[in-house]
């Protein structure tokens, strides 16, 4: 993360107690999320590798702070589907992505990618997923990064969106991956959606973290 999610928090007031966390990896923000005495948390991460690694995780870090984390094996797009995903071992797969690369491939030029590494994911709506396990808590905050494919995450998810109160996400500027979506897209799409981007944080020059807050008149 770009930007200090503590500090956002407490800048715009914002009181979530329930986060979605698609696009995971580690789960490297596990230890911000009990600073946020948060009461629940959803990972989401489709690799299989980096998925053990964060099961594993959280498994160690529940010894310490006996708080409910589920984790959840698949990718999140706008339908439900098997779909082929990018896979790269240079960067810990944290640029793997459904989406081709493109500029990445120039930006960073020591992140490979091997057509022998592709793998085929399995890929639901966010809206379908909550309605098929037990979601008696309503969440209210989404920290999403998955490489371009924000936009169809949010497609898949509007009945989710009603609920959420801001969104921690990445943005892109520049096509790093084939056909992504830009900072504009989802300024039009989470604008209509009652939401406002209220920081932005360029540190990754084509791409950066952004924060949408829901506009104080909607609900």
């Amino acid at each position: 993360m770009l930007c200090d999610l503590r500090e956002l928090v407490k800048k715009y007031n914002l009181d979530i107690n329930h986060i979605l966390h698609i696009g995971a990896h580690f789960g490297q923000e596990l230890d911000v999320y009990e600073q946020l005495a948060t009461e629940r948390v959803l990972m989401f991460e489709p690799v299989p590798d980096t998925f053990a690694v964060l099961e594993k995780r959280v498994k160690e870090w529940s010894k310490a702070f006996p708080k409910k984390v589920l984790l959840a094996n698949i990718a999140l797009g706008s339908s439900s589907n098997e779909i082929e995903m990018y896979i790269e071992k240079n960067n810990k797969s944290m640029s793997s992505s459904l989406l081709k690369p493109k500029l990445h491939l120039e930006q960073y030029d020591w992140i490979k990618f091997d057509d022998s590494d592709k793998i085929s994911v399995r890929q639901c709506r966010l809206d379908d997923y909550l309605a098929s396990v037990d979601n008696n808590k309503k969440f209210d905050f989404i920290n999403i990064d998955v490489q371009g494919y924000e936009l169809e995450v949010f497609k898949g998810a509007l009945q989710t969106l009603e609920n959420i109160k801001a969104i921690y996400t990445e943005v892109n500027r520049a096509e790093l991956y084939e056909n992504c979506c830009m900072v504009s897209d989802l300024d039009e799409f989470l604008g209509a959606h009652g939401f406002q981007r209220v920081e932005t944080n360029w540190e990754g020059i084509s791409w950066g973290d952004a924060l949408y807050v829901r506009r104080n008149n909607e609900n």
